[in-house]
């Protein structure tokens, strides 16, 4: 019996393989000449696929492959793996969300009353309280991080297609106050010796 979560979080793990295997795979073909003078070996390929999958690991695998194919349409030479970083950079910030780590960093750092924080974007807030504002601020794992992508991700979709996420913001809470009973108050002194 597997922990609830993980059959997704292994879903998403096949996912970005299949992400590396594809950009890998994308720039054998558009630079084939390059790609076997730097890539020849199997244990150079295997090396190389390792240390790309380690830098890209904080992008999607959907910005992974939208950004291998920008890459290859602009430029005439094999890239760089900083070259493929930076282009995944700029497709999520042209969405006009954070990217997930922004948003789990922000999350972490959001403070009470949630609902009135400044928030880059409300599917940050929303994100958050999905997970429980409880944990973000007592832990921090991978294994948090990940869920938080993956509830992120999917408001983040939702609000592509057109889903409009508003932050209520609660009745003001500083209604006035009733005034003590003093008769109440002496009678506690008086019965606890205060």
């Amino acid at each position: 019996m597997t922990p609830l979560g993980h059959q997704k979080l292994n879903s998403n793990k096949e996912e970005f393989i299949e992400s590396i295997d594809g950009l890998f795979l994308k720039l054998e073909l558009a630079y084939h000449y390059q790609f076997y003078k730097v890539f020849g070996t199997d244990d150079r390929l295997n090396e190389g696929k390792k240390l790309w999958a380690m830098s890209l690991k904080s992008f999607s695998a959907e910005t992974i492959l939208k950004a291998i194919e920008s890459v290859i349409g602009s430029q005439s030479y094999l890239p760089t793996l900083t070259d493929l970083v930076k282009a995944c950079s700029e497709i999520n910030s042209h969405d006009g969300f954070p990217s997930v780590e922004e948003a789990y960093i922000e999350a972490r750092k959001s403070f009470s009353p949630r609902a009135e924080y400044p928030w880059s974007h409300p599917i940050v807030y929303f994100a958050g309280k999905k997970i429980g504002w409880n944990f973000l601020d007592e832990r921090d794992s991978k294994e948090l991080f990940f869920s938080f992508k993956k509830i992120f991700n999917k408001f983040k979709v939702k609000a592509l297609n057109g889903t409009e996420f508003k932050i209520e913001l609660l009745a003001d809470s500083k209604s006035p106050s009733t005034p003590m009973n003093r008769k109440l108050f002496e009678t506690l002194r008086k019965k606890h010796n205060v």
